[in-house]
């Protein structure tokens, strides 16, 4: 071959291979979440989840993009963010709670949903725990299994509390079991359980009656659109001398009386090894969905005693965190 060939030929190699090197470099993957609340009150997603997703190595922005999507309390919005989020061909989406994990199951049968819900099986979003069977896997909360001692603590904290409201979504079919076991344990506590509704339209009503019907306690469900609520509902509970108790570790860390919860830190560092097994091949129908086995109970004596409580020992002693 002569000389100046070769070197033609050889010119062309190193042009093509940088080019057929770029080409074969796998896609970034892309990530879906929506929020039905605004930016910044998800705090358990963007820490744990985010915490989840750097020990496994991911860098986001650098080996997986994040879309994320907010609905400003505006629940009527979430269908069609999910459609956005599809129509860039997302990997996976990631939803949080019942409502929004149910409207991603209308939506598609075919993406991959990694769902943060209190009975996922309750709410038709997998067959069943261990064998999910579909596009679906996830975390359950177990919230309708714990929901009953949200009555019965808030009763040991304030044993004269008899006319109790509950907030909670009456579009959530885990929020309105937990209701349910509630209005059924509720007689046998001595207590008279009102439902207050969280409904956008609704809201208002609620705050109203909380302070005209005479209520002398309140629980908080947690619905994800209760989130944004909490610092309105500690100011108002503390300026109507109202015990409550809410389903969010930080509320009690925050002001509130109790709080009594999964650990939802922990469940959504979860989550993310859930979105990393995913993306390396593995069907959601056949990664068993994981209950949470961490429920952590916070008590503030600092507010229990701006309400005149004083918190027996023995269920000071049971508490994970006691702040003074």
């Amino acid at each position: 071959m002569k000389r100046r060939n070769f070197v033609a030929l050889l010119g062309a190699a190193v042009t093509v291979m940088p080019l057929a090197a770029h080409a074969q470099q796998p896609a970034v993957p892309r990530v879906g979440y929506v929020w039905g609340g605004v930016r910044g009150t998800d705090l358990y997603y963007q820490t744990g989840f985010r915490q989840g997703l750097a020990d496994l190595g991911y860098v986001v922005g650098r080996n997986l993009l994040l879309e994320e999507r907010y609905a400003d309390g505006e629940p009527e919005r979430v269908p069609a963010l999910i459609a956005e989020l599809l129509t860039l061909n997302v990997d996976v989406l990631v939803t949080p709670g019942t409502p929004i994990s149910q409207a991603a199951q209308r939506a598609t049968s075919t993406v991959p949903i990694v769902c943060m819900s209190g009975d996922p099986v309750r709410a038709g979003l997998v067959a069943s725990l261990a064998r999910p069977g579909g596009n679906i896997t996830g975390l359950s909360q177990l919230s309708g299994e714990y929901g009953v001692k949200w009555v019965e603590l808030l009763k040991e904290a304030a044993p004269k509390v008899r006319r109790v409201a509950v907030l909670w979504n009456p579009d959530n079919p885990t929020t309105a079991n937990q209701v349910e076991l509630m209005q059924k344990a509720a007689p046998g506590l001595g207590i008279e359980l009102t439902a207050l509704s969280i409904r956008r339209a609704d809201i208002d009503n609620s705050f109203a009656a909380l302070g005209e019907r005479g209520f002398d306690g309140l629980v908080v469900t947690d619905d994800p659109s209760l989130i944004p609520l909490v610092p309105r509902l500690i100011e108002f509970t503390a300026e109507r001398r109202l015990p409550a108790i809410y389903p969010f570790r930080d509320s009690a860390q925050r002001g509130g009386l109790m709080s009594y919860s999964a650990n939802l830190f922990k469940l959504w560092q979860r989550a993310a090894s859930y979105v990393d097994r995913i993306l390396k091949g593995a069907r959601p129908a056949e990664l068993p969905v994981q209950q949470t086995t961490d429920v952590i109970l916070n008590i503030n004596l600092k507010t229990a005693k701006a309400l005149g409580l004083d918190i027996p020992m023995t269920l000071s002693a049971r508490a994970d965190e006691v702040i003074e």
